[in-house]
């Protein structure tokens, strides 16, 4: 029997769904992003990257890694639909233990279109909800209540993708010494089983390596590079003496003694006369907001609550005995920074000073989406977020104008952590030179010291050059200790070498006696090869000078000889390194961070030997005990 258009025959849908949700949902992300005036160049790089280590390479775990704030939510919806399209059903997507933070990216997941919708976790747990015969997308937290329910859910269903948000949060095995495993770290894995695989997400990727997390395939890693609009650590930390005599931005270097009160005060009325000036002139109309990130302790987020509030309420009453003096602090800061516009800018900052939305975001406050979405994306002209551990990873704030960061510690700086703190970075560039962050000199010269160590460590693995190595002194470290699988890393000294090379008379005539500048480098980098003077170290050099050519120091070729004790003149290595403070010169190059030297042999062989080793009293530049750290091929 021959069927019409008005036939019901059941083959006219089957397949239906496998045509509208499994054909081109890649595609159709593409499209929404450019739709949205955005770049999607970023996203694909490390989209087809990591889809060719699953399909090509077979890889099962491993890292995408990229700025902090950089898109990384838009890449993870792409790669979501990526991974359904060559035919991955369940993808399990893992948040910090906040429910913000689980709300925000689940929300941003849902409103991209991506089919199918994602779920949170508890809405699968019903036992109608059936998982066979149908893709998913399932977020949970790293919370080991949530985690053991959704295992028990989906432990029979095989070939799970679980992608993780902040990997290097909570994720990593901090009892990987003591042949244990944390909670988390333990149901995680359990979650990947037998077949599946792993995708670590993070700005900070160090933890995860030194703790040989899932043995992630670190020679496989993911770089997703920011977008064209990212403002990021060369902005905020450029580190060239020219890129800090030029800011593009208001960088305020508080005294490590001060007056915390009174610098707030300063910080918040600034930021309400910076925010007159972007809708007043229509340079860019708009609510902003002010993060102040001063502690970790609930009851110092309730001081700095009461102080903000407390200069919101006199701007509002002209019968304050304070009224005429906050007043006059306002305007005599609008006219320091914008002159004949400072009466008007006054103005519109009283008439508009009940546009303003404070906001605690830590664990006694309310953490309904509602409530912090009002500060991410602020609702109000003036929004001012304070908080502590919530807002230091993951929490990405749109329109932020100003910080006022003061969070120190009294010990080792974590670099992870500490990058993960640069809540100013990501799209700033349209309203940058009206940002602001206050911060202590010294707490600003730390943090910018751990993204030159980051900064130095990820061009090493984007040259191609192999595993990571990571950076630390006497006041930054890469890990927390605990999380360092001590039988899978190698300690070296603070020096790095490369391939062993012929010393041939033009190089010996390059070095001479020895000088300073980056041409020297570059010119002995062009003679030996970037296999024995990698261009990634060069570039380093050059972008992290900030004495100038007075920074590098190019010291003369030294022979291995029988006073080096513990060294092998064959492949010019010694456990303990070469470059000690006789070889560095410190009399003749008092203001070196970088040294360079060869070290040869008999044989007419030799080695680039590179030490990072600033002054002990260089202002700028303070680290006395510089190590690396990597993981071996033990692991």
């Amino acid at each position: 029997m021959t069927t019409t258009a008005n036939d019901f025959d059941i083959n006219d849908f089957l397949g239906a769904e496998i045509e509208h949700s499994k054909v081109g949902r890649l595609a159709r992300q593409y499209g929404r992003i450019t739709d949205k005036g955005q770049s999607t160049e970023s996203i694909k790089s490390a989209v087809d990257a990591a889809i060719e280590n699953i399909q090509v390479h077979r890889a099962r775990s491993f890292v995408i890694y990229g700025e902090p704030q950089s898109g990384k939510t838009e890449m993870m919806i792409a790669l979501t639909a990526a991974l359904l399209d060559v035919g991955k059903r369940i993808i399990i997507v893992l948040t910090n233990d906040s429910v913000q933070l689980l709300e925000q990216n689940i929300t941003r997941f849902q409103h991209s279109g991506l089919d199918p919708a994602p779920k949170n976790f508890s809405e699968i747990l019903d036992p109608a909800v059936k998982i066979t015969g149908r893709d998913w997308v399932i977020f949970s937290k790293k919370n080991q209540s949530d985690l053991d329910k959704l295992l028990q859910k989906i432990s029979k269903h095989p070939n799970r993708v679980i992608i993780d948000d902040e990997a290097d949060y909570a994720t990593p095995n901090g009892k990987v010494n003591r042949a244990e495993k944390t909670r988390i770290n333990d149901l995680v894995e359990k979650l990947i089983g037998a077949d599946g695989i792993y995708i670590g997400v993070t700005a900070t990727p160090a933890r995860l390596d030194l703790n040989a997390t899932f043995e992630n395939e670190n020679t496989r890693w993911v770089d997703f590079p920011p977008h064209p609009f990212y403002t990021g650590q060369d902005v905020f930390f450029p580190t060239t003496k020219e890129g800090m005599d030029n800011l593009q931005y208001g960088l305020i270097r508080m005294p490590d003694s001060r007056d915390d009160a009174k610098y707030l005060r300063e910080a918040l009325l600034s930021f309400l006369v910076n925010v007159a000036f972007l809708n007043l002139t229509g340079q860019r109309p708009g609510n902003y907001s002010l993060l102040i990130h001063t502690s970790g302790k609930k009851a110092d987020h309730t001081v700095d609550y009461e102080a903000v509030t407390k200069i919101f309420g006199i701007l509002a009453d002209a019968t304050s005995t304070k009224y005429e003096a906050t007043t006059r602090e306002l305007f005599d800061l609008a006219k320091g920074r914008y002159g004949d516009l400072a009466t008007e800018l006054t103005r519109f900052v009283l008439r508009s000073i009940n546009q303003n939305n404070v906001v605690v975001m830590n664990s006694n406050s309310d953490r309904s989406q509602s409530s912090y979405a009002k500060v991410t994306t602020p609702a109000a002209l003036f929004t001012v977020a304070i908080g502590g551990n919530i807002v230091s990873r993951g929490v990405t704030f749109d329109n932020l104008l100003s910080m006022f960061f003061t969070r120190d510690s009294a010990h080792k700086i974590q670099q992870d952590t500490y990058i993960q703190r640069a809540r100013m970075f990501g799209s700033r560039g349209a309203y940058l030179e009206s940002f602001e962050l206050y911060i202590p000199g010294s707490l600003y010269d730390d943090w910018q010291r751990c993204f030159v160590f980051h900064k130095l460590s990820l061009r090493q693995i984007r040259s191609g050059s192999g595993a990571p190595l990571w950076l630390q002194d006497n006041r930054i470290q890469p890990a927390t200790t605990a999380s360092v699988k001590l039988s899978a890393v190698d300690w070296q000294s603070g020096e790095m070498t490369w391939e062993i090379f012929e010393l041939s008379p033009d190089v010996e005539k390059i070095i001479g006696t020895g000088g300073t500048g980056i041409k020297l480098v570059k010119a002995l980098a062009a003679a030996v090869g970037n296999d024995a003077l990698p261009d990634h170290l060069v570039e380093f050099i050059e972008n992290f000078s900030l004495h100038g050519s007075e920074s590098v120091a190019v010291h003369p070729t030294r022979l291995i000889t029988a006073s080096y004790k513990t060294a092998d003149p064959e492949t010019i290595t010694r456990a303990k390194g070469f470059i000690g403070a006789k070889e560095i010169e410190r009399d003749v190059y008092p203001r070196a961070i970088h040294h360079l030297m060869l070290f040869s042999n008999e044989k007419g062989n030799a080695r680039v030997y590179y030490k990072y080793a600033p002054a002990a009293n260089d202002p700028n530049v303070n680290s006395r005990r510089l190590a690396f750290v990597g993981r071996n091929a033990t692991v």
